[in-house]
């Protein structure tokens, strides 16, 4: 296996760097400007490889995308334009290409099979296929569609009444993708608030959606016109950064266009929370803000996280923990379950790779519970193919006394490709 020795024992970070396109919403900018009439334009898109999955399964339904880097070139085809796929749509690692191209192929008269790799064939497909088969769709799948390779065959789907079992993002934006191609109103009613890129894209492009609190309307025979989409820098992967900055000594670092959408800001709430100091210059409000994130080393007192808030920082939860073993007090981390149908089970893994580097750090059923002030030491650690656990030990490399080796490095070009050169760009 490919390994890589870490940065270690770093003195501090400074400067400043631009945060990649934010993964969900460039998702989402491809699979809409598909779906959209006319020409769709896309800056500031993020090349990892799950967006490169999405824009490969849409090419096989017959889109014609052209993608140099950031920047993507859309004809879209409408809801009624895509073609039956010749071949299996491979959506490599991708949770959120294969459950939103469930919603989306749900609708649709021809039949496709959706497969990933190892790791999509061990996450759970029932939470989409379940509401996707009460609106008409046929789906079938290993042990009744709970896991991959999925066939689908679209047809005349009805809208329906649907109160999620869990706060997911990825199975509302299914749902309601299903919805814009269904006769009659969908209605989905969330336990918690999730992350709302997919109904700002569908304002976007021109099309209605209704939110009141938790409760989401939205009917079907919408037509969706292309335009101009800019993706805001990933708040995900600025996370990283954010905490490399508040544990490393006289550190100052300023993170560029960052998205600063209020379903996506957990992570921001619980740093100040905890005593980061950390500033905020917004750029700009309409569609999805944003803004430059300033921090600075901190001081760092231990704190809860629970509730509501989960859904707000589910994916920044294993560079939460890291920087937890560097507060004073217990961190603890509690209805975040979620985490264990992730790239991995993120709780376990966390608190396997967090202990071989000296962290007190122990797995409960639904979060963790966390030790601190910990000093870290080296060791041998992995990401098992998670691009977020690899960060996060990339991170945490950098206040360790001994050497860090990082087995399978490269899971973190799934959603950030130049990590370790932005990483290398501020050690001092």
């Amino acid at each position: 296996m490919n390994t890589k020795k870490l940065q270690t024992n770093i003195q501090t970070l400074r400067g400043s760097i631009a945060i990649p396109g934010d993964k969900s919403i460039s998702h989402r900018s491809i699979m809409f400007g598909a779906l959209a009439e006319g020409e769709t334009t896309v800056t500031n898109f993020l090349p990892g490889a799950d967006c490169l999955s999405t824009i490969s399964c849409f090419r096989q339904l017959g889109v014609h995308i052209e993608q140099d880097g950031q920047h993507v070139k859309i004809e879209g085809k409408g809801f009624n334009g895509l073609k039956e796929p010749e071949s299996v749509l491979d959506v490599g690692n991708s949770g959120t290409t294969i459950r939103l191209m469930m919603g989306i192929l749900a609708g649709q008269d021809f039949s496709a099979v959706l497969a990933g790799d190892e790791s999509i064939a061990k996450r759970p497909m029932t939470r989409v296929v379940n509401p996707l088969r009460q609106m008409g769709a046929t789906i079938d799948g290993r042990k009744g569609a709970e896991y991959t390779p999925l066939a689908i065959r679209g047809g005349k789907l009805q809208g329906f009444r649907y109160e999620l079992p869990v706060a997911s993002a990825q199975v509302k934006s299914a749902i309601i993708l299903a919805g814009l191609q269904a006769e009659g109103e969908t209605i989905i009613i969330e336990p918690e608030e999730t992350r709302d890129h997919t109904e700002r894209m569908i304002q976007e492009f021109g099309g209605k959606i209704e939110k009141d609190g938790h409760t989401i309307k939205v009917s079907g025979n919408q037509v969706f016109k292309g335009t101009a989409i800019h993706v805001p820098g990933d708040i995900s992967s600025a996370a990283f950064f954010m905490v490399a900055a508040a544990i490393t000594e006289n550190s100052e670092v300023v993170l560029k266009n960052v998205g600063l959408n209020s379903t996506r800001t957990g992570i921001i709430e619980v740093m100040k929370s905890m005593g980061a100091d950390i500033t905020i210059e917004k750029k700009t409000s309409e569609g999805e803000p944003a803004g430059d994130i300033t921090v600075r080393s901190s001081r760092l007192k231990g704190t809860t996280i629970s509730g509501d808030l989960i859904p707000r920082l589910i994916d920044e939860i294993p560079v939460i923990a890291l920087l937890a073993t560097q507060a004073e007090g217990i961190t603890t981390i509690k209805d975040a379950a979620e985490l264990k149908v992730k790239e991995t089970n993120r709780i376990d893994t966390v608190a396997n790779e967090l202990s071989i580097l000296g962290a007190d750090i122990t797995p409960t059923a639904d979060g963790l519970i966390i030790k601190g002030r910990k000093a870290l030491n080296g060791g041998m650690v992995t990401s098992h193919g998670d691009h977020r656990i690899g960060m996060m030990l990339a991170v945490a490399a950098l206040i360790t006394d001994g050497e860090v080796e990082l087995a399978d490095p490269d899971a973190i070009d799934v959603s950030y490709p130049q990590f370790f050169g932005h990483l290398t760009q501020l050690i001092k």
